[in-house]
């Protein structure tokens, strides 16, 4: 059994779901010249007609990737749904997946988890 990159979810309000290196760890292991960082922030679909802001909710997404060919190395997400999207992206870098590979993927429209590959 292999235990790296193992994937975790908080099952909070809303859930908050990780996979592999956080930024900080990637660039200690990786040195901060070679790890690209990409960020995205959004209302959700879920959201998006709501009218009243206070109970609008911004999903964040963060995806860590080692130069040179953007292997991902971790994708970090809190927001609705992220929790049942996790797994799915835990299995592209298990194995092996470049940033590339998520731009090359047709995006599941209106999904937030079309936003990982668009990001």
């Amino acid at each position: 059994m292999d235990y790296t990159n193992v994937p975790s979810v908080i099952f909070s309000h809303p859930p908050i779901g990780s996979v592999g290196l956080s930024e900080k760890n990637a660039i200690k292991k990786y040195g901060i010249d070679n790890i690209k960082v990409y960020r995205s922030r959004f209302t959700s679909m879920h959201y998006a007609l709501a009218n009243d802001e206070n109970i609008k909710s911004q999903t964040f997404f963060k995806v860590v990737c080692l130069k040179p060919d953007e292997k991902l190395i971790g994708i970090h997400c809190i927001g609705k749904g992220v929790d049942e999207m996790m797994q799915g992206f835990a299995v592209a870098i298990k194995a092996g997946a470049t940033k590339k590979h998520l731009e090359s993927t047709v995006a599941i429209h209106p999904t937030s988890s079309e936003e990982l590959v668009l990001i």
